[in-house]
């Protein structure tokens, strides 16, 4: 009798885990119900963004992209950081565009290259499609200043000026798409391997319950 009631809870958990297998979300969805229960970093409607431009994707170039990162970052964001109107942020920066250059030029003085520098502002300022964390920030034009250093042609850096939000750094996640579609293979390929591992272990299970169950009530 005891043997028959240890088999009847066996089956009951077996079934039990069967179920919650069954109701298990795929990865790509728990993902999007994470980052919709955290909520998306939201950048306003009207907000003022900086773009940089390394002259190319060798070591040195995109080095000297983020110290001039870092230092107009810094003094931008002391000049805004007590500004709570979008036009006050506009009319500043744009009184700050020589500033802004010149601490550029200095940064690359200082390190010993010579490349040109061009600072532009304007509303209609390019931005790739960029994956920060979860969320996707689709391109488009912006609001932005934009700093092109030599010939323009190496990976960028961007944030938000205005509000404050260049503590994040959206610069990572260029080519979103190949990374996604990457992502999903590798989900598909573990699924099969799951997949084909419980269609040659079912049997084997089955075979061995059967055998045991069998024996239990013999």
């Amino acid at each position: 009798m005891k043997k028959q009631t240890l088999a009847i809870i066996y089956l009951l958990i077996m079934t039990a885990g069967a179920l919650l297998n069954t109701q298990q979300q795929p990865a790509g969805a728990q993902r999007a119900e994470a980052a919709e229960q955290n909520g998306p970093v939201v950048i306003p409607e009207e907000a003022i963004r900086l773009r940089i431009l390394a002259n190319s994707d060798g070591p040195q170039d995109q080095a000297l992209k983020l110290k001039i990162r870092d230092e107009v970052n810094k003094e931008v964001t002391k000049w805004v950081k007590d500004l709570s109107s979008i036009e006050d942020a506009r009319e500043l920066i744009r009184s700050k565009m020589e500033t802004v250059e010149s601490i550029a030029r200095k940064v690359m003085e200082k390190e010993g290259v010579s490349q040109s520098i061009q600072v532009e502002y304007g509303s209609s300022v390019h931005f790739p499609t960029k994956l920060y964390g979860e969320f996707i920030y689709p391109a488009g034009d912006y609001e932005a200043i934009l700093i092109t250093l030599g010939n323009g042609e190496g990976a960028n850096w961007w944030c938000v000026l205005f509000p404050p939000l260049c503590f994040l750094d959206f610069s990572t996640g260029e080519a979103v798409e190949a990374q996604e579609k990457e992502a999903e293979q590798e989900e598909k390929k573990l699924a099969e391997v799951t997949s084909e591992s419980r269609e040659n272990a079912e049997p084997e299970v089955k075979f061995f319950l059967a055998e045991w169950l069998g024996g239990l009530f013999s």
